[in-house]
């Protein structure tokens, strides 16, 4: 390890970091809130402390949404902050290091065992919290890395960026609006957490809404009516049909994931009255994207599937769907790239272990940035089985060796002296 590795290294100051996270944590910042603008402002003034030039823009938010592109949104919003900062030489930034403020919804408080969900409370080496995992422990690295350098006195021959955005959890307006601006990098690496993985290839998701008609009748003639209820049955079980049928031949990143392309429903709400058949059940899901598949053919599909269903009812009164929220295609690192060795090289040194190589079931940032011309992938703490749950947490110790991995990463591929 050259000397002005070893000074960055030593110059991170993992209590801070711990400190920063719970911090970051007790910020609110819901998809669409106030808070989640608040974070952003709060991250750019810390970005700027760690000598980075900052650029913090609003969002025009009827332009971005009129582009070709435009990702989709499903949390409503009045305003949206970008922030990008860079530091070091001349050119575009050699890396960029991204991460997303924002945190979805809390969900039942009752099941957070008692504990204020952004209470950012630590138990032994596990700090717990709405958005520990996902991905604000990543989005602490990043900054963490920052600051190690700026402290070390180190000047980076090549420009690093840390991009923070929001938006990402319903479709990545944040990081749409920041390679609008312009803000680009030879390579990227993506904070989201990946259990000490190195995360090369995404599925899509798109977000689908369904709707099924019934007819209202009293409750207790019911057999006047047709509820739309026991309709939506075999629709749900097409779904699942056609969840079988693609994930069947997956590639081999996925090894040991059972379903790495899922359809879910997360949202059914059906009726307005208790002694009503009700006649409109509204469904809202997400439909997986397979590796490179051109998301226009995941609908059709989908959409075949659902007219397909064999009910007298349906033939004549046909479920709707439609695809409002976001939009996720695939992305994947281009086959080949050297991003990947850096960045396993940069965790063998930092951790003593080559981390594997997998791809995720979710969407993200990635395909973003991988379709604006810059290679991506994901690495950083955390394991996404706690994401968007209430035991959702991050182990300390993946958040000190993800940024001392990072650390490396950067000084290598910036170039420091």
């Amino acid at each position: 390890m050259h000397d002005v590795e070893a000074r960055v290294l030593d110059a991170i100051d993992e209590a801070e970091t711990v400190r920063l996270l719970a911090e970051t944590v007790r910020v609110p910042s819901v998809t669409g809130t106030d808070a989640e603008s608040e974070l952003q402002h709060r991250f750019a003034r810390l970005l700027g402390e760690a000598g980075m030039d900052v650029d913090v823009w609003k969002l025009d938010l009827p332009a971005l949404t009129a582009s070709p592109g435009f990702p989709g949104t499903e949390a409503p919003r009045a305003e949206g902050y970008g922030v990008a900062a860079v530091t070091g030489g001349e050119g575009p930034p050699a890396l960029a290091l991204q991460g997303h403020v924002d945190v979805v919804p809390t969900g039942d408080l009752a099941k957070w065992a008692g504990s204020d969900p952004f209470s950012a409370r630590v138990e032994g080496d596990v700090l717990y919290g709405r958005g520990a995992c996902d991905m604000k422990a990543g989005l602490v690295a990043n900054l963490a890395v920052a600051r190690a350098i700026h402290r070390a006195g180190v000047r980076l021959a090549r420009p690093l960026a840390v991009h923070c955005v929001i938006s990402e959890e319903d479709g990545g307006l944040g990081a749409f609006a920041t390679l609008a601006r312009g803000h680009t990098a030879e390579a990227a690496v993506i904070t989201e957490p990946t259990s000490g993985a190195v995360i090369t290839a995404n599925a899509g998701a798109l977000t689908f809404r369904l709707e099924i008609a019934g007819r209202a009748a009293h409750g207790a003639t019911r057999y006047e009516g047709v509820n739309a209820v026991e309709v939506f049955w075999p629709v749900f079980e097409a779904i699942r049909r056609l969840e079988a049928e693609r994930n069947r031949d997956v590639p081999a990143l996925f090894a040991g994931n059972p379903v790495p392309y899922p359809i879910e429903i997360g949202v059914v709400r059906a009726g307005d009255w208790a002694s009503t058949v009700p006649d409109l059940l509204v469904a809202e899901g997400r439909l997986g994207v397979r590796l490179e598949e051109d998301p226009a053919a995941a609908r059709a599909a989908f959409e075949e599937a659902v007219a397909g269903v064999a009910h007298p009812w349906l033939r004549d009164n046909p479920p709707v769907v439609t695809w409002p929220g976001g939009q996720f295609a695939s992305g994947r690192l281009p086959a080949g790239h050297g991003l990947l060795g850096e960045v396993a090289a940069a965790v063998a040194d930092a951790t003593g272990a080559r981390p594997a190589e997998s791809a995720a079931p979710y969407g993200s940032d990635l395909r973003l940035y991988a379709g604006a011309g810059i290679p991506t992938l994901h690495y950083g703490p955390g394991d996404v089985r706690y994401a968007h749950a209430p035991r959702e947490q991050v182990d300390l110790g993946e958040l000190r060796a993800v940024t001392r991995a990072l650390a490396l990463l950067a000084v290598r591929r910036c170039g420091a002296r």
